[in-house]
């Protein structure tokens, strides 16, 4: 089953994977979703990818416990043997007159935000955000806080989200959509994209483009050439047309831009940086971040920061561009492109680059470019309901969507440089938290509600590092029998020159 989602999802982006080892079986986590499941075809999808991309007929395996527990790294993440929390207090689940309404307050102004429209002084503890919320319906609290600039979900049904208009668009489109777009930010070769929830039918440049590329087929010699600010171009360096075999890491010199943030983009980015991408993080000082996250999602990458309100900051991210292969963002859609970083303009400034956007509703709908997070959508599509059986929310075991829509990131971007080094073009990689979410709920549910916790000794590695001693899960999955790893500790934010290495 595990490996059939895989060769699915590969076919329908266009290119072919190696055979999937797969190694246990669901339930793994206390739930009624399949969460094993999901995190395997999610590993298992951007493992296979990689493999086919080293091109040695290396065979990639993933064992559904490893993916599962994989799901929940930041439960496991201590330092010097102290646990991070990742919770601000005001962030959590609220009764309200008719039900149950989330509130995300992690960020500093998300919390004024929401203080603002429940009429609160500023510093309100959360008694009085209970009493406040208390007297009033759960989507009244929604809108306002919404409206505010801030975060929240009020709890629906299932059935409640299937009417919903977002709903229909969410359905309406593909898992992971690859398009390609040339340099006038023009998306050709798109299907028409639906499905019912399963792993179905997906949008894709697909197969119409050409046979399948990946394990079945040669990939060009070397990666495509990087554009240097005169225009010259600048061979790819090390990676020749195997992607890396003989001895290296897959993705070694694939150079990763991250412009994400909490918490699915920096997960699909350090999955890269896990076969060997050089991954370059891209913030800033003044962008709010929770600590906790930003350690243990920075594993193998860099850190620098830029000012995108500057031309100085901009001219810094275009001259990063024209190196890059790989350009991840989970700014609300449209920010970038208001500031000239549209998939467009990346592919004028680097013809090939390949742009990965991962947001919390998709580009379509009403609540098209919301803000959003994995807690938030697990209340409005109805996870949270079903998984408390109506009476009060209870999320699922684990970050899946954020994890799951973070390998899946991971794969789609890998799925595209392989058809560039087939076709050649700029490609585009569109993922939602949302969507992600009626792909869960239509791989079925399993008797796990009462599944005990898995033991994770055999999972845990130690890492020195500026922060202090890490205790930390490894990256699940194999690719020829050898694991992913981390070839760097977390660095401190904006810690390195905004520069390639």
């Amino acid at each position: 089953m595990i490996d059939d989602h895989v060769r699915e999802l590969a076919a329908e982006l266009g290119i072919t994977v190696p055979p999937l080892r797969v190694s246990g079986s669901d339930p793994v986590l206390p739930s009624v979703f399949r969460v094993g499941t999901a995190a395997a075809v999610a590993v298992g999808a951007a493992t296979a990818a990689v493999a086919a991309f080293r091109g040695d007929g290396s065979e990639a395996a993933v064992d559904v416990r490893e993916a599962a527990v994989a799901f929940r790294d930041e439960r496991h993440l201590r330092i010097d043997g102290t646990a991070v929390n990742l919770w601000a207090p005001l962030s959590g689940d609220y009764r309200t007159a008719d039900g149950w309404v989330r509130l995300h307050c992690n960020f500093d102004h998300h919390r004024d935000a929401a203080l603002a429209a429940l009429a609160l002084p500023a510093g309100a503890a959360p008694d009085a955000v209970a009493h406040a919320c208390a007297v009033r319906d759960a989507v009244e609290i929604e809108e306002a806080v919404t409206r505010a600039g801030g975060c929240a979900a009020a709890m629906r049904d299932r059935a409640g989200w299937l009417e919903h208009p977002q709903f229909r668009a969410v359905a309406a489109s593909p898992l992971v959509r690859l398009t390609r777009v040339d340099g006038s930010d023009h998306l050709v070769g798109s299907g028409s994209g639906s499905s019912s929830g399963g792993v179905g039918v997906r949008e894709t440049a697909g197969a119409r483009g050409g046979p399948p590329v990946g394990s079945g087929g040669r990939v060009r010699d070397g990666i495509e050439g990087r554009v240097k600010g005169g225009g010259e171009a600048e061979v790819g360096s090390g990676v020749g047309a195997k992607g890396g075999a003989g001895g290296g890491r897959a993705l070694e010199g694939i150079r990763v831009l991250d412009l994400t943030r909490v918490l699915s983009g920096p997960y699909a980015t350090r999955v890269l940086a896990s076969h060997g991408a050089r991954v370059l993080r891209v913030g800033a000082e003044h962008l709010p971040e929770v600590p906790g996250a930003v350690i243990g999602s920075a594993f193998g990458k860099r850190s620098c920061h830029l000012d995108l309100r500057t031309e100085e900051g901009r001219a810094g991210l275009r001259a990063l561009v024209a190196g890059a292969d790989v350009f991840v963002q989970s700014y609300r859609p449209g920010a970038l492109e208001a500031l000239g970083f549209g998939p467009g303009e990346l592919a004028a400034i680097r013809p090939g680059i390949v742009c990965v956007d991962v947001s919390a509703y998709g580009r379509q709908g009403p609540w098209a470019g919301g803000r959003g997070f994995d807690s938030l959508v697990q209340m409005a599509c109805g996870i949270a309901h079903e998984g408390g059986d109506g009476s009060r929310p209870r999320p699922l075991p684990a970050q899946v969507l954020d994890h799951a829509t973070g390998h899946l990131a991971a794969f789609g971007a890998v799925a595209a440089l392989l058809r560039r080094s087939a076709e050649g073009g700029s490609w585009r990689v569109e993922l939602s938290l949302a969507r992600t979410a009626h792909w869960l709920d239509g791989l079925g549910r399993v008797d796990g509600a009462d599944t005990p916790e898995p033991d994770v000794t055999d999972l845990l590695e130690e890492t020195e590092s500026v922060f202090g001693r890490l205790t930390h899960l490894r990256p699940p999955g194999t690719v020829g029998g050898r694991s992913p790893y981390w070839s760097s500790p977390p660095p401190r934010q904006g810690e390195h020159p905004p520069a390639w290495w």
